[in-house]
Order: C-alpha cells, then sequence, then structure tokens
C-alpha cells in the first residue's frame, strides 16, 4: 500500500484533513491509563503528534520511510519504520513490549492492514482487560451542492482505479470485522461519527484529489481524472473564482474497542 504514495507525500500533509481534537479527547477518555499509544499507519504523523499531547510515550510505525521523513519530531514521540512482514518479536523489539501499550490507534490506514495478523499485534501489546484500539476513517469532502454534484461524478468515475480496500472506507468501517468490547461507557463499538473543517481554495482542493491513490493508479495507467473539461467543470461549480477560500467538511468514522477479558 505505502507504493501508492510515493509520489504525493508532499500533496498528502499539504491538503489531508486535520483530525479535530474532540475525537482524540473521546479516544483518551476510555483508556484508564495514558502511559503508552502505538500508531499504526502512521504516515506523517499527524494523529501521533495529537497523541503525544495526551499520552506519556507514543510510538508511530509505517511501512513508507518517505512518509515519515515528513512526521513531526517531539521528544515523547518516536517513529519506526516496519517492513509490512515484521514478526510479532519484531513487534516487541522495536515497539512495545508485551502488554504495555494502552492504546493503539489506526487513522486512514485500518483497511490496509491485514486484519487476523494485526488483532493479534495488537493484543500482544495491549494491557489486557484495559488496552483500547481505535481505527477510524474519513470519507468524502463535502462543499456544497454544486461542488459536490461534480465531485461524485468524478468519484464514481474512479472507482475502477482504487485498491478493492477503499470499499471498507466507503462503507464507513461498519460491517468490518472488530473483535472488541465496548469502551466502557458505551453500548457498542460504533462507528462513533465527528467531523473536522479545512479551508481550501480551487487549487488545494484539487491536490487533495491528485493525493489520492486512485490518481496515481489512473495516471499509471495513462489516465488523467483531472482533465480540462473537469477541472473547468470544478471551476465553475466553484463560482468562477478559483481563489475564493470554502470550507471543506470531512465525515469522521471511528470504531473502538477494548481488550477482551479472558
Amino acid at each position: 500500500m505505502a507504493n501508492l504514495f510515493l509520489k504525493q507525500a508532499k500533496q498528502y500533509v499539504a491538503t489531508r484533513p486535520v483530525y479535530p481534537p474532540e475525537l482524540f479527547d473521546f479516544i483518551a477518555s476510555k483508556t484508564p491509563r495514558r502511559d503508552m499509544a502505538w500508531d499504526v499507519g502512521t504516515g506523517n504523523g499527524q494523529a501521533a503528534a495529537s497523541l503525544a499531547k495526551l499520552y506519556k510515550h507514543v510510538v508511530g510505525t509505517d511501512t513508507s520511510a518517505q512518509q515519515l521523513a515528513y512526521a513531526t519530531r517531539l521528544s515523547n514521540t518516536r517513529y519506526v519504520h516496519t517492513p509490512a512482514d515484521l514478526p510479532l518479536e519484531g513487534i516487541h523489539a522495536t515497539v512495545a513490549p508485551p502488554a504495555s501499550v494502552d492504546l493503539v490507534t489506526v487513522a486512514q490506514a485500518f483497511h490496509w492492514l491485514d486484519l487476523p495478523r494485526f488483532y493479534a499485534q495488537a493484543r500482544s501489546v495491549l494491557r489486557p482487560g484495559h488496552g483500547v484500539l481505535a481505527a477510524w476513517c474519513y470519507t468524502e469532502p463535502r462543499v456544497d451542492a454544486a461542488v459536490d454534484a461534480v465531485f461524485w461524478r468524478l468519484y464514481h468515475g474512479s472507482q475502477g482505479y482504487w485498491a478493492p480496500n477503499r470499499r471498507m472506507v466507503d462503507d464507513e468501517y461498519r460491517s468490518a470485522d472488530f473483535p472488541f468490547d465496548p469502551v466502557e461507557g458505551e453500548n457498542h463499538t460504533g462507528p462513533f461519527q465527528f467531523s473536522t473543517h479545512r479551508r481550501m481554495d480551487l487549487d488545494d482542493y484539487l491536490m487533495y484529489i491528485t493525493s489520492w491513490s486512485a490518481y496515481q493508479t489512473a495516471q499509471d495507467n495513462g489516465v488523467e481524472l483531472l482533465d480540462a473539461p473537469t477541472v473547468q467543470e470544478f471551476a465553475a461549480a466553484w463560482g468562477g473564482d478559483a481563489k475564493e477560500v470554502k470550507t471543506v467538511t470531512y465525515p469522521i468514522f471511528l470504531r473502538i474497542g477494548k481488550v477482551r477479558s479472558e
């Protein structure tokens, strides 16, 4: 999966939404301790940086060294480049010892994981009975009726270039196998809904689209998703002034649960 983003690391940092504090406050409120958090598929470290404000120690791991190069360095956060086939012993050696982690998070990467393998890794490091796993995704942005109409035509037309795993995001992680118990104060594991906003002009918005893995896949197959007619449609829908800054809203869907007591 990491290879899909190699050519777009800068665009990814510049255009992806920032997760809201309310999301992290909710997650942290469900962990009895805040000593150690592991952010899986950390990418540019966006989620790890937010976790670092709430947890004593944070480790972020990713299979993409290029993404990690853009991660913010913090005194209580370390980043580890991990191969996709890293064995459990390697997790314990480079990430965290068994039964030592309060929280495992996966931000916008859950659908890329080998879930049975990942769940075994998470259970091995989470504190028994109290460790929490939180995985979330954001779905496609909303601007206004005119822009959204052009967007959805483009998005539906791009389906052949998305990896099959992407369907889990379209489904808002609702049907994902999630064998964990509800956290304290909740009677289900989600998805719980949040949202985040970003202010963008038209160039920012189109750069977001170029950061799609599907955009790169289409280009690799000789297809330009943002061809001239499509860009013109977006420009007209934007209102004619490409420099106008609009509020772009990204819905966020969170699955959260704790390790089942034996």
